[in-house]
């Protein structure tokens, strides 16, 4: 066996002979890690050998036979529950990801506290000791007697811990730091992670262990490690939210066996990762009457509406270029809108700082929010308070009009339950001028 060392890039995963700072593939910067490949003769023989066949199923046999057929079972975490498709699927594959001190490792401790009850669990984790998990599960009030934790680095030894405890729930903490002695490098690299991931998704798929494995993040909000890794698991969820703001957002971005549309809603507290029953009433708290910039608008999350104030300042800016900034909301998009305000509302905004923020901690992606944004910055503008019982959601053309939005019934009913009264949307409204004329008077 012959070895050589090549650079992989960790975005687009490109091959090159050398080190370089910048990808040609990709144009990421510093993405190349070095790995090690095997160069020498292939060991398979020219000389034909006996293959044996596999024997197919049908699949109306494979639904009647349950020895075949998996099952659910509910953590006990709703929120969660509803993200990975109604429970954790036996010999399912999970990879969940976020930014440091997020609260995954919160999370995945409640959760094995919860499967415990149930199930075998084993926590094995590379990053913390024993004694720092059991000071965490003190805290969270976590004592189950089939809740076992192991810390451990390398590979086959974990997975002969699973297999001789016969553990029927684990979680891997986290993927980057373990390592396989099979393979030449150091633990993180692609290599390791990609031989590693195959691994432990082979000992789920033999021995029907639902497992969910930590990974990390970089600095741009991407899975750190090989693009394959997304594509090895079953299910890819995502914990977002700002770290200094109490909300989380359980997000599934891949998901086999459920929806991919589904959110969790969690609040950070003391005692842990808390279920957040009614997102609408937690994001609406504080609230003030009167004020001028403050709106309302109901957004969409997989299939659940939730109302969330826009908050938009505006003052005249002391320099030459006025400054833009979004909290919560795409600031390209912000320009866009700030831009049909100056053409079809005829508002100065030449000399105006803007100043955008989403309370909560959220991030409003779809286009209903636009028009929530709009009278917000108008509203600030115009020194003039919007209703407080008043909540508006719309889609706003580069030409002034108002377009259609999707679930703009479910938006209705969910504003209606809350007690607003007056529905600013495009079934009552068509142009922007008719909104802010409205705001005007």
């Amino acid at each position: 066996m012959k070895l050589k060392t090549i650079y992989i890039c960790q975005n687009c995963e490109q091959e090159s002979p050398k080190w370089t700072g910048k990808c040609p593939g990709c144009n990421a910067w510093n993405s190349f890690v070095e790995d090690v490949i095997n160069i020498g003769k292939s060991d398979i023989s020219s000389t034909p050998r006996n293959i044996k066949t596999s024997k197919p199923e049908s699949l109306g046999d494979v639904d009647r036979n349950t020895r075949n057929t998996g099952e659910k079972t509910l953590s006990g975490i709703k929120e969660f529950d509803r993200v990975v498709g109604d429970g954790i699927l036996d010999g399912s594959l999970v990879l969940l990801s976020g930014e440091p001190g997020i609260g995954k490792s919160t999370l995945t401790l409640q959760l094995a506290g919860k499967m415990a009850k149930k199930k075998r669990t084993l926590i094995v984790s590379g990053e913390e000791s024993v004694h720092q998990i059991a000071s965490r599960a003190k805290r969270l009030n976590i004592k189950e007697a089939n809740l076992s934790v192991i810390n451990e680095f390398n590979l086959e030894t974990a997975l002969e811990t699973i297999r001789k405890e016969k553990a029927e729930f684990v979680i891997i903490d986290s993927i980057q730091v373990i390592s396989s002695l099979n393979l030449p490098g150091t633990a993180g690299t692609i290599s390791q992670v990609r031989y590693c991931t195959e691994q432990i998704m082979e000992t789920a798929k033999k021995y029907n262990i639902p497992i969910m494995i930590i990974g990390h993040v970089t600095k741009d909000g991407n899975l750190a490690g090989p693009k394959v890794l997304e594509h090895l698991v079953d299910t890819v969820i995502q914990l977002e939210g700002d770290r200094f703001q109490q909300f989380r957002i359980l997000r599934a971005s891949k998901n086999r066996f459920g929806c991919c549309s589904e959110v969790g809603i969690f609040e950070m507290t003391e005692k842990g990762m808390e279920e957040v029953k009614n997102p609408s009433e937690q994001f609406l708290e504080g609230r003030k009457k009167n004020v001028i910039g403050s709106n309302i608008t109901v957004a969409i999350e997989g299939t659940r509406p939730f109302l969330v104030e826009v908050q938009a300042l505006v003052s005249t800016s002391p320099f030459g270029y006025p400054k833009r900034t979004a909290n919560g909301f795409d600031l390209n998009r912000l320009q866009i809108l700030l831009a049909v305000l100056q053409k079809y509302a005829k508002l100065n905004l030449q000399n105006q700082d803007v100043f955008i923020n989403v309370v909560g901690g959220i991030k409003l992606n779809e286009p209903a929010a636009d028009l929530a944004v709009i009278t917000a910055v108008a509203s600030s503008f115009l020194k003039k308070a919007l209703s407080f019982d008043s909540v508006t959601f719309g889609e706003v053309g580069l030409t002034g009009e108002i377009r259609k939005i999707s679930h703009s019934e479910k938006r209705t009913k969910e504003a209606k339950k809350l007690g607003f009264t007056k529905i600013i949307c495009p079934e009552n409204f068509k142009e922007i001028n008719e909104v802010l004329e409205k705001l005007g008077n």
